[in-house]
């Protein structure tokens, strides 16, 4: 995979917390930074996907009991 550098401006008291928390623990900044970023957009995505379950129809409870007894799964 090929790998670009980023430069953020951040608060110089999260810079030292991230630091802390890297060292303490023995992570690299770096992963530490990119799987952050990953989480975030991941969380961005689930909040689509929830607007768009949020359109969809609804089936009353009662028959998704009978579906899944007649299926064999209850």
């Amino acid at each position: 995979m090929s790998q670009s550098q980023l430069a953020a401006r951040i608060d110089s008291k999260v810079k030292e917390a991230l630091e802390t928390v890297c060292e303490s623990r023995g992570l690299k900044m770096n992963r530490f930074v990119e799987d952050a970023i990953l989480d975030k957009i991941e969380e961005f995505e689930d909040i689509e996907d929830l607007k768009k379950l949020r359109r969809e129809p609804t089936r009353p409870f009662e028959k998704v009991v009978a579906n899944l007894k007649k299926a064999g799964k209850l």
